[in-house]
C-alpha cells in the first residue's frame, strides 16, 4: 500500500536537509521546448540553483537528458528520431551543444564541470564499473560537478540503459549518494493520471514498491523524451535498495531543488531501506548482466531466502544457459521465478556435473574443489517482499 502524507515537513522529508552528496536528473521535457530546441530559461535556472547548492558545500552530480533532443532541434527535425542511426547522429550533434551550454552557464558561477558518457557495458563490466566509481569520486574530491549522460552516439539496443531515470539511479548507487532528485514535468506519482482524472491525488511518500504502485505507472513521457512514470518507479526500486532517498518532483517549479533540500518540497519521496546494500551486491542486483540460470529445489530456496545460506550443489536441479566461473547467474525456483542472483564459482558444465551432489563429492567429480559453495552468500542478492534486495 502507498502512504499519503499531508505534512511535507515530516521526519522523512526533513531528513533530506542532511543530504551531502546529491544526484539530480533532468529530463528532456524540462530542458527542451516542444520544438526540441533547448529551453534556455529553464536551463539557466537549473544551473544557477545547482551552482548555489554546490557553493554551500554539498556535492552535486547532474544526470542530464536532452542530447538527442538538442541535436534534433539543431538539425531542424520535427519529431524525435526513431532509428538507432538517427538517434546516434542527433546525439553526436546534440552532446556538443548541450555540454557547451552547461559549461558556459556553470562557468558564470565559478563552477567547473566534467562530461561523463556511460553505456550499460560500463555498469555491467565489473572492472569498468569500479573505474567509473573511482573517476566520479576523484572528480567530486576536486570540487568538479560531473555532468553524466548515456553515450547515445555509440549505444545499441543490447547495451543501452533505455532511459536516464535508470541511469541516474545506478549512478546514485555507484557513488553512494544520499539523495536522488528526478526532475520531471509532473509533481510526482499520483493515484491516477492527473491530466485526465480530477480526483487523482499526489502520493507524498512511498516506503515499498508494491505491485499496486507499479500499476499506477502510465506510458512514456514527452515527444522528445524516452522515459515515463514507469521508469521512475523502477528507478525508485533501485534507489530504495541502494540506501538512497529519491524524490520525483516538477522541474519547472521555482526553487524546487532548494525546497527539496530544506524538507519543504512537493513531490513523491521514495524512502530507502535502513541498511543499504554493499556496493558489490548493488552491482550484482542492478548493474550486472545475467549469463544463465540455475533451478533449485524448495529446500535450497528456503535455506537461501529464510536462513541466509549459500547455494550448495545438493540443492540444484538443472542448469540453463552457458556461463563461466565469475559470471552472474539467476537463481530460480521450481515455479520458474527468480528469487536471487549471484556470482557463480563454477562453469555451467561443472555445475551440471555436480548438481544434486554433496559438497564433499565435488573434488572427486571435477578432479579439484576450489569452493564448497556454488554461490557464496556474500556474492548473492535475494529478492524479498516489495522488490527489496538483501
Amino acid at each position: 500500500m502507498f502512504q499519503k502524507v499531508i505534512l511535507l515537513n515530516s521526519e522523512q522529508w526533513g531528513a533530506l536537509s542532511l543530504a551531502k552528496r546529491i544526484v539530480v536528473k533532468v529530463g528532456t521535457s524540462t530542458l527542451a521546448h516542444q520544438t526540441g530546441k533547448l529551453n534556455l530559461f529553464q536551463l539557466e535556472k537549473l544551473v544557477r540553483e545547482l551552482a548555489d547548492v554546490h557553493n554551500q558545500g554539498q556535492e552535486v552530480l547532474l544526470v542530464t537528458s536532452g542530447a538527442i533532443g538538442a541535436g534534433a532541434g539543431k538539425l531542424g527535425l520535427k519529431q524525435k528520431p526513431r532509428t538507432i542511426p538517427e538517434k546516434q547522429a542527433a546525439a553526436a550533434v546534440g552532446q556538443g551543444v548541450l555540454l557547451h551550454m552547461y559549461e558556459k552557464l556553470f562557468a558564470e558561477y565559478g563552477a567547473v564541470v566534467a562530461q561523463i558518457l556511460l553505456t550499460r557495458e560500463d555498469i555491467v563490466n565489473r572492472k569498468r564499473y569500479l573505474n567509473a566509481r573511482h573517476t566520479l569520486s576523484t572528480l567530486i574530491q576536486y570540487g568538479v560537478i560531473p555532468i553524466i549522460n548515456e553515450n547515445d552516439t555509440v549505444v545499441v539496443d543490447e547495451i543501452r540503459f533505455g532511459d536516464n531515470d535508470t541511469l541516474a539511479a545506478l549512478v546514485a548507487g555507484l557513488i553512494d549518494a544520499d539523495l536522488l532528485i528526478l526532475l520531471s514535468d509532473i509533481d510526482g506519482l499520483y493515484t491516477g493520471d492527473p491530466r485526465t482524472d480530477t480526483g487523482a491525488e499526489l502520493i507524498n511518500i512511498i516506503e515499498e514498491v508494491t505491485p499496486e504502485i507499479e500499476q499506477l505507472a502510465g506510458g512514456t513521457g514527452s515527444e522528445f523524451g524516452s522515459g515515463g512514470m514507469e521508469t521512475k518507479i523502477q528507478a525508485g526500486k533501485i534507489a530504495i535498495n541502494s540506501g538512497v532517498n529519491m524524490v520525483i518532483t516538477n522541474g519547472q517549479t521555482e526553487g524546487i531543488i532548494r525546497r527539496v533540500l530544506s524538507g519543504q518540497g512537493t513531490g513523491t519521496l521514495f524512502v530507502p531501506r535502513e541498511n543499504r546494500l554493499h556496493s558489490r551486491k548493488r552491482w550484482i542486483a542492478y548493474g550486472s548482466r545475467v549469463q544463465g540460470k540455475v533451478v533449485v529445489d524448495d529446500g535450497a530456496r528456503r535455506a537461501i531466502t529464510s536462513s541466509g545460506k549459500s547455494l550448495l550443489p545438493s540443492g540444484i536441479l538443472h542448469v540453463d544457459g552457458r556461463f563461466e566461473s565469475g559470471h552472474v547467474v539467476s537463481v530460480v525456483s521450481l515455479e520458474g521465478g527468480e528469487f536471487a542472483r549471484g556470482i557463480i564459482n563454477y562453469s555451467s558444465e561443472q555445475v551440471s556435473l555436480i548438481k544434486g551432489k554433496q559438497t564433499q563429492e565435488i573434488g572427486a567429480i571435477l578432479g579439484h574443489k576450489d569452493y564448497d559453495e556454488v554461490i557464496h552468500r556474500d556474492n548473492m542478492t535475494v529478492t524479498v517482499r516489495g522488490g527489496r534486495q538483501k
